[in-house]
Order: structure tokens, then C-alpha cells, then sequence
């Protein structure tokens, strides 16, 4: 079974607290993104040793040398959370074909945990429900349940709490990868121990609705961590404004940015320059809904 893992991009995120238990409190838009990993499951017919684990019938690779194979990857952890809900004696082989930037506040670890989920649940004819499958994503981390639906949602608490969003226009997007990764870990413990909890923003689906209000969207508020350690981030959102972008953004915790635009002929246009970066690379996306 081959099975595709889009990307999301974060339309606005604000933190608004913390958790005694040291997960921080979020409010974020999270659309889903036509820039793919690609995940090969495959059964392995030949004969299994009884006495092998379910943890020793799961073997993981990847084709890009930043990710690790085997028990390490949290696709070998999704896996074996399948395997936990079946009594099926089945040895898989999973491939990840990467696409989706390492550490550039992508989802990509994310999504392949949820592909994973997805992928096993049919091959393994396991039948769990998509809500069953989302509390089992939980568990890998708090935004790997959004890619189960991978539909555009607004998510609050740590993550974990999702509300669907419709009426989503059409428009394109460019996003830039610097080049090097940054640590989701690391931005959010250097943000300030006291925060400023922003008013619940209740407009949030009204403006969603119509391009030329998208960008009164564009917070994040990681940028205040991460734009002062990596100033090229910086510099590549401003050169997404210089080629025409209605607004631009980091994503996540980054490292990567990106820029919306209202027709893909002029996102082409800022592909083709911001392409040439050195040590960038650069993608034209739409919005999957």
C-alpha cells in the first residue's frame, strides 16, 4: 500500500498559556497542504517465528539521512500501536519517501505517524474509526491527530482539541525552507515564563472565508522566539512580501515561512525567484480542503 502525508501550514498561532504539566496552550489555524511524504507499507509474506514481539515485526526506513529508522521514528511507534489492537500475527516493512523539510514546522514527523495509523489500520483490516484513531495519534503527539482527517481546523488546548473549518477560498501558497531545521522543543521553552493571553478571536471563520482578510490572520507567536536566533527566516519573509505575497508567515516553530497568494500565476512567479536562494528550497502548495 503506498499512501500519501500532506503538510499543514499554521495560518495564525497564538499561545495563550501553560500546563502545570509543562505542555503550553494553544489557539492555531491548520490547513492541510498539497506537499507530500510518501509511506510503502508492505506484508511480509514469509513464514513469522511465533516467538518473535509485535515490536520485532515492524521494520522502518527512510530515504533522508536526518531521519532515523527502526524503533527511533515515530512511524515505528504508530505501527506498533496498531499492532497493539489486533491479534494478527503480521510482519510489515514500512518506507518513507520524504518530501515534506525536516524540522521546518511542517507536521511532516506528524503526518507519517498519522499516514502510518491510516495506512495499517486497512491493510491489517484492523476497522478502528477515525475517532478512535485520532485518541491513538494523541498519544504520538499533540498535532498528529489533526492529520487523521488532515482537513483545515481550528485547534486549541495543546493541540488535541479540533474544530473543523468550511468555506476555506481558494489560494495558493509558496513556502521556503531555509535550509536548516528548528527545534519545536527549544522554541517553546524560550518563550517568556509570563504570557499574554490574547482575546479568544471569534471572527476567525468570518475572515477565513474571504482572501483579502487572510492576512489580518498571519500571528504567530513563536516568531518572537525564533526570528531572533535565525534572522534569515526574517528575510525570507520579507522577500515573499517583495515578490507580491498578500502576507507571509513562519510556520510552526519553523524553520520554515510561507506566503499566500490569489492566483497560482503569481505564486509561480515568486517560486521562480525565491527558488534561486541559496541553500533554500521552495514549493508552490494550495490549500487541500
Amino acid at each position: 500500500m503506498k499512501i500519501r502525508a500532506p503538510a499543514k501550514i499554521n495560518l495564525n498561532l497564538r499561545v495563550v498559556g501553560k500546563r502545570r504539566d509543562g505542555y503550553h496552550l494553544i489557539d492555531t489555524i491548520m490547513l492541510p497542504v498539497s506537499l507530500y511524504d510518501e509511506l510503502e507499507i508492505r506484508k511480509i509474506r514469509s513464514p513469522v517465528d511465533n516467538k518473535k514481539t509485535k515490536d520485532g515485526m515492524i521494520e522502518v526506513s527512510c530515504d533522508h539521512p536526518l531521519v532515523p529508522g527502526g524503533e527511533k521514528n515515530i512511524v515505528y511507534r504508530a505501527a506498533r500501536l496498531i499492532m497493539q489492537q489486533t491479534d494478527k500475527q503480521q510482519q510489515v516493512q514500512i518506507h518513507i519517501r520524504k518530501r515534506i523539510p525536516v524540522g521546518a514546522g511542517l507536521g511532516g514527523g506528524s503526518a507519517d505517524a498519522a499516514a502510518t495509523l491510516i495506512g495499517l489500520n486497512r491493510l491489517l483490516t484492523v476497522r478502528l474509526s477515525a475517532a478512535k484513531l485520532e485518541k491513538l495519534a494523541l498519544s504520538l503527539g499533540a498535532d498528529v491527530p489533526f492529520f487523521i482527517r488532515a482537513r483545515p481546523a481550528r485547534a486549541r488546548g495543546i493541540g488535541e482539541r479540533l474544530y473543523p473549518l468550511h468555506g476555506i477560498p481558494s489560494f495558493w501558497l509558496v513556502i521556503v525552507y531555509p535550509g536548516f531545521p528548528v527545534s519545536t522543543a527549544w522554541a517553546f521553552k524560550k518563550l517568556p515564563p509570563t504570557l499574554t493571553k490574547p482575546p479568544v478571536n471569534t471572527s476567525i471563520p468570518t475572515s477565513l472565508k474571504r482572501f483579502d482578510r487572510l492576512a489580518k490572520l498571519l500571528v504567530n507567536d513563536l516568531e518572537s522566539v525564533t526570528l531572533k536566533r535565525y534572522p534569515k527566516i526574517q528575510l525570507l519573509k520579507d522577500r515573499l512580501l517583495h515578490q507580491g505575497a498578500a502576507g507571509s508567515l513562519m510556520s510552526g516553530s519553523g524553520s520554515s515561512v510561507f506566503g499566500i497568494f490569489s492566483s497560482r500565476r503569481e505564486a509561480l512567479k515568486a517560486l521562480r525567484r525565491l527558488g534561486q536562494e541559496e541553500g533554500c528550497q521552495a514549493f508552490l502548495v494550495h490549500v487541500l480542503s
